[in-house]
């Protein structure tokens, strides 16, 4: 069985964070473990708080994984502070994993801030170089980019603008642009593209979680970069479109829609 490995925040709703992404590992028949790096106490309509795990702690989750099991993939999410990302980093490097798939969250579905906004330059300066693919939306990629975003072509442009920070792929999502969902990627080469129609619902928190655990799932299966992204695509856009109305806000997505009715594709 392949292993991927989380390093996010915790989400106590269940919807996003390293909840999500066991339940996305999970769904793709992926072993899931996790680095928890910031406990958030959030539900479907708000974040009320959240407070960091200490760098010691988080270098220590690293170890007790990297000493023991092998790790075929990492996704990163939630990075709150330049000192959880220097911790990150160093054990980054230190242990070299493969494919790793970074999620620059900055903010919660609801707009509530889930990373310092002074940390910006130390997620461009140590963790953008380590990405194998990159998976900012729109308001995130435009802070990184520093450019506004509101055509395909800006997209294109703040995907390039990205890239030569030294990632290896950058693939922003559309979810935030009008119209179908058309998510594009640079290799450093070409341009590809990665549609679906857009679902109308409420419910989609932790769609960017999800999207990029099951980047990250794919990888570990052993799927190159263009087709491991359609999967997760196909797969994002699934649980979307079968989305749970749970709570008052922003609901979550069905991690385990097409599993409890299909069971795992056979390889």
């Amino acid at each position: 069985m392949k292993k991927v490995l989380s390093v996010a925040g915790s989400d106590c709703s269940g919807g996003a964070g390293i909840q999500a992404d066991l339940k996305t590992f999970s769904a793709h028949g992926v072993f899931g473990m996790s680095v928890i790096i910031s406990v958030v106490a959030e539900n479907t309509s708000r974040v009320i708080d959240f407070q960091d795990v200490s760098s010691d702690i988080i270098r220590k989750q690293f170890d007790a994984v990297f000493e023991d099991i092998e790790v075929d993939a990492v996704k990163i999410g939630m990075l709150s502070s330049a000192v959880c990302m220097q911790a990150v980093h160093g054990k980054l490097l230190e242990y070299a994993p493969r494919n790793i798939v970074i999620d620059p969250v900055m903010c919660a579905k609801n707009g509530a801030p889930l990373m310092d906004p002074s940390a910006i330059s130390c997620l461009i300066d140590l963790i953008i170089p380590r990405a194998d693919i990159l998976t900012p939306n729109i308001p995130e990629a435009e802070k990184i980019a520093g450019m506004a975003i509101g055509t395909l072509q800006d997209m294109e442009r703040a995907a390039a603008a990205i890239h030569s920070m030294g990632c290896h792929n950058v693939l922003i999502k559309g979810g935030h642009s009008q119209g179908d969902a058309v998510d594009v990627l640079f290799d450093g080469k070409a341009y590809s593209y990665f549609s679906a129609p857009r679902v109308d619902t409420k419910n989609t928190h932790g769609t960017g979680c999800t999207y990029s655990s099951a980047i990250a799932s794919n990888l570990a299966l052993g799927h190159p970069v263009h087709h491991a992204i359609d999967l997760a695509k196909g797969y994002i856009n699934m649980a979307i479109a079968h989305s749970l109305d749970i709570g008052r806000g922003n609901g979550p997505t069905n991690h385990f829609y097409d599993l409890y009715r299909h069971g795992l594709a056979q390889s």
